[in-house]
């Protein structure tokens, strides 16, 4: 047994990497984290990667996942269905540090894309042939896959994480924020504020086998959670209460909120909202 029992409390994709989220009732663990999450990515016309930090009106794309299809809606725009089990041209594309093999998804998605934006960009799909693996400084011996997620496969997040920031955030006269803000797969409940900084490996048991999961690194903090995902206005005040009480010394003061993490056991295995987990602590 753990040292902590916890609890699925939210299980969220985000196909489209800086576009909005799915919150789904069940995932599938693939080599990349969960299916479809950070599969398509928005690229400049040079193949570079295109996200919220500069274009926040991405935070407004919101994807729906049918069985064959995704379907992509946005204020003003008429739906775009995108097949997915379709892809164009073999591209190149750039993700940070990282150019990777993917596949273009037409010239209807580049102009759909593209009109809302206000600039000229296309929809790029990871190549599933390509091996992206996470930086092993932290991962270690461990080969970890990942898509177009920034770094690692999964990222994961606690309820009374959430809950401490609405609390500052009120005192400060600020208005409270939903988890949204910060894109995690896993939402956790049965910890602390902010427990997830010291787990070190939690087993869920799903009905396919064990799926084991490992927390290797602080996630620091860009402006992304600063931009409202219903609104896209952009603000300060998130980063603003983070910085009172959230500056990381395992990343030089870098402000951060939730734990990046890794697949060990549980390829093909299906997690499901309200799942127990048996999390073990790091020694520290």
């Amino acid at each position: 047994m753990g040292d902590v029992t916890v609890r699925i409390a939210a299980l969220n994709v985000h196909p489209i990497k800086s576009c909005g989220g799915v919150a789904v009732r069940e995932a599938l663990v693939i080599e990349t984290g969960l299916e479809f999450d950070r599969a398509w990515m928005v690229v400049d016309e040079r193949g570079v990667l295109v996200t919220q930090r500069e274009l926040p009106r991405m935070a407004l794309i919101q994807p729906t996942l049918k069985q064959l299809d995704m379907v992509l809606r946005a204020p003003g725009m008429l739906a775009l269905h995108v097949a997915l089990d379709t892809v164009e041209a073999p591209v190149q594309v750039t993700v940070w540090n990282d150019t990777v093999k993917a596949y273009d998804m037409g010239d209807l998605a580049a102009q759909w894309f593209s009109d809302f934006l206000g600039r000229k960009v296309r929809l790029a799909r990871f190549d599933p042939e390509q091996r992206r693996l996470a930086d092993r400084a932290w991962t270690g011996p461990i080969e970890a896959e990942t898509a177009f997620a920034d770094a690692f496969p999964l990222l994961v997040a606690s309820t009374t994480g959430l809950d401490e920031l609405n609390q500052r955030l009120a005192k400060a006269g600020h208005e409270p924020v939903t988890m949204q803000r910060f894109r995690p797969n896993l939402v956790l409940d049965g910890l602390d504020a902010h427990g997830e900084d010291h787990l070190d490996e939690i087993v869920f048991q799903a009905v396919e086998g064990p799926v084991r999961i490992k927390l290797v690194k602080p996630c620091s903090r860009c402006t992304i959670p600063d931009v409202d995902p219903v609104t896209a206005q952009t603000g300060h005040a998130v980063g603003d209460v983070l910085a009172s009480y959230r500056a990381d010394a395992r990343l030089d003061g870098a402000l951060t909120f939730g734990m990046n993490a890794v697949v060990l056991e549980g390829i093909e295995a299906t997690l499901k909202v309200g799942m127990p987990g048996a999390a073990t602590y790091r020694f520290e």
